[in-house]
């Protein structure tokens, strides 16, 4: 019921139209409509909440890496994480994780676009899998003089270059990342290197996908104590995503919450870290609502035509084909 104040201001609710007071004048708004989401739109919700939560896991195993992001990094790596699950080929809408996904729109993501990767490195990388599950990076030659585009005024004569790569497995159905460790290639001044193969001890468990991230640090040099001082900053710090593989065995997908604790894996769990993942819910939470439509559809006679629906879904959700 609207009523109007003793300033001539009319305040509250009149059918459809809601009226309020700002700043001395009346504001007049229509009523939030309520609108049923369909099940595509549901679906569609899912999976956009859940590349968002698998990106931001992303963006936290990697700090160590990028050190400063910038302000996009959560929009890019979202946007990526995204596509990497729709342009699987196996799994259902909404009834898919990123170990569905096709890994490769992953490779080249930088977390700081202010400084890609590619452009202040001129560097060649490749990286491989071995049989054995270990993974290797090929570093081409470098001249640190005309390979390295520095920030201004930064004389890299007297600088530090250190090259980092660093390698992370996940399990997002077991909700664990896993730091498998970082290789450091440090370099004094101005030099040329040849290529050369860095390959990292830790096996990637058969269960996890892997990512391999390579960034730039400059440090400069404090000769009277003998210190580094890292000169990164959010307007440079090279990072990017420059190795992406698929679990060999991933695990099952939950059927309940998940409830994930280190010492669940014995032998690891200084190295396990509990994800902060809402993925797994997500589904879940659409795997009820799809339960919920079959018992609707035994009640209303429509049992044949919603129980063959749900079963595909629970084939695919529940089941690695």
């Amino acid at each position: 019921m609207a009523t109007i104040d003793k300033k001539g201001m009319v305040h509250g609710t009149a059918g459809s139209v809601i009226y309020r007071e700002y700043r001395g004048k009346n504001i007049i708004q229509g009523k939030a409509k309520a609108f049923k989401q369909t099940e595509k739109t549901k679906r569609s919700a899912t999976e956009f909440g859940l590349s968002s939560s698998s990106a931001a896991v992303i963006r936290t195993a990697f700090k160590p890496a990028y050190f400063f992001k910038d302000g996009t990094a959560a929009y890019r790596s979202t946007q990526l994480v995204y596509r990497s699950i729709l342009n699987n080929v196996t799994g259902e809408k909404g009834k898919r994780d990123l170990h569905d996904g096709d890994l490769s729109f992953l490779k080249g993501l930088d977390f700081n676009a202010n400084s890609k990767l590619a452009k202040v490195l001129q560097m060649s990388h490749s990286v491989s899998q071995s049989e054995a599950g270990l993974m290797s990076v090929t570093l081409g030659s470098l001249d640190t003089k005309t390979g390295i585009k520095r920030p201004k005024n930064a004389s890299g004569a007297y600088m530090k270059h250190r090259i980092r790569l660093m390698l992370v497995a996940f399990n997002f159905r077991e909700e664990y990342y896993e730091n498998l460790g970082f290789q450091d290639l440090d370099i004094d001044g101005y030099q040329t290197i040849e290529e050369q193969v860095i390959t990292f001890t830790e096996k990637v468990p058969e269960d996890c996908l892997a990512l391999v991230s390579m960034s730039l640090m400059l440090y400069s040099s404090v000769s009277q104590t003998n210190e580094s001082i890292l000169l990164n900053s959010v307007a440079f710090s090279p990072c990017a995503i420059i190795g992406a593989f698929q679990s060999e065995k991933p695990s099952d997908y939950p059927l309940k919450e998940v409830d994930m604790q280190p010492s669940d894996y014995s032998g690891r769990e200084e190295k396990i870290k509990e994800m902060f993942y809402k993925g797994n819910l997500l589904m879940l939470g659409l795997n009820n609502q799809v339960t919920k439509q079959v018992i609707k559809a035994v009640k209303n006679g429509n049992l044949k035509e919603k129980i063959d629906d749900f079963s595909i879904r629970k084939k695919v959700f529940y089941k690695k084909s």
